[in-house]
């Protein structure tokens, strides 16, 4: 049974082993060790605080099977640009009129925008041959934001996530090159590399133009690649988008890809979530009431989250959770859990 668990300082040689073959220009998992190890650090610290107030905590969690190891990992940030200001290009139009000639028409342009500080954003979603998977992604993706269920007051009220936009063979982006590179000077692998996929760097306001871009100056094809996921970003993108997150005005300054957003009251982890008290070991319920659902610890501590054929939250007042389950979710008879339909 796979388990999504907080990482811990052991995980750190398996994250490297996954980060190792992640693909150049998708960015999700930290790449050296040292980043690594800065993450996870983080992320043992987030969970240790005990915050009244989002700040510049960070939480990572690992997907887990006894038998298989870590087979992924997530995060969730409580406050995007918590060490600075979160950058992203927005879509913007604008307005231009000759009343002389009397000719008016809009201009599609980029805005470099600062609009998504402060929002709780999911990042570094990585699981390892994806095409194997199928509930054990949704679970791992999803629970992140049973967590931010479980402790509302460790987040904001709005939530984001910036997809790896399209990149060919050779880790070459088209809206990169368009644009990025006339302002850096370097080809994109080495600008990710250079900052490691965060979009928070002082660097970023000093060099990328500070004026509207006219998209209509972009060549075809950084115009066809503007919102366009990378093919690895198919995946979370379809689970996102299922948990009701939507592609907004905003697309990311350094390969144009996708950012999705969402207020919580739109999403199936908090819309969906009902707290159900476990039940101890019992028969097995109706066939006819049971479907697979998500279930995870109603606590920030000690946080456990599993996939699993249940009772329907909607159908009853309780989950009968078997032996298994329990040791799985550290949870007793008694407990109250978050069970959300798949």
């Amino acid at each position: 049974m796979f388990v999504v668990r907080p990482v811990e300082a052991a995980d750190i040689p398996a994250l490297e082993a996954l980060a190792s073959v992640v693909t150049p220009g998708v960015h999700t998992l930290p790449r050296s060790r040292a980043t690594i190890e800065r993450a996870v650090e983080r992320s043992l610290a987030s969970f240790a605080a005990e915050p009244d107030l989002p700040s510049e905590e960070s939480y990572m969690f690992v997907l887990e099977a006894p038998d298989r190891g870590i087979a992924g990992s997530a995060a969730i940030s409580a406050t995007a640009g918590s060490s600075g200001t979160f950058f992203a290009f927005r879509n913007d139009v604008i307005q231009q009129v000759s009343r002389d000639l009397n000719i008016s028409h809009n201009v599609h342009a980029l805005t470099l925008s600062s609009d998504l500080t402060g929002h709780s954003q999911l990042s570094g979603f990585y699981v390892r041959e994806q095409h194997q998977h199928g509930n054990e992604a949704a679970l791992l993706s999803r629970a992140r934001l049973l967590f931010a269920a479980a402790a509302p007051q460790r987040f904001s009220d709005r939530f984001f996530a910036s997809l790896s936009g399209y990149t060919d063979g050779d880790g070459r982006s088209p809206f990169w090159e368009a644009l990025g590179r006339k302002f850096f000077q370097m080809d994109f692998l080495a600008a990710e590399r250079l900052i490691e996929g965060a979009r928070n760097r002082t660097l970023i306001v000093e060099l990328m133009p500070h004026y509207p871009v006219y998209v209509p100056l972009l060549s075809g094809e950084a115009q066809a690649a503007m919102g366009q996921v990378h093919p690895e970003g198919e995946l979370p993108f379809a689970i996102l988008s299922s948990e009701g997150f939507e592609p907004d005005e905003y697309i990311d300054i350094f390969d144009g890809g996708p950012i999705l957003r969402a207020h919580k009251s739109a999403l199936r982890s908090f819309s969906a979530t009902a707290r159900r008290i476990v039940a101890s070991e019992a028969a097995d319920a109706d066939p006819a009431t049971r479907g697979m659902v998500l279930l995870a610890t109603a606590r920030d501590e000690r946080f456990r989250a599993v996939v699993a054929e249940c009772t329907r939250p909607e159908l009853s007042d309780s989950v009968v959770l078997n032996a298994d389950l329990q040791r799985s979710l550290d949870v007793v008879a008694g407990d109250t859990v978050l069970c959300v339909p798949l």
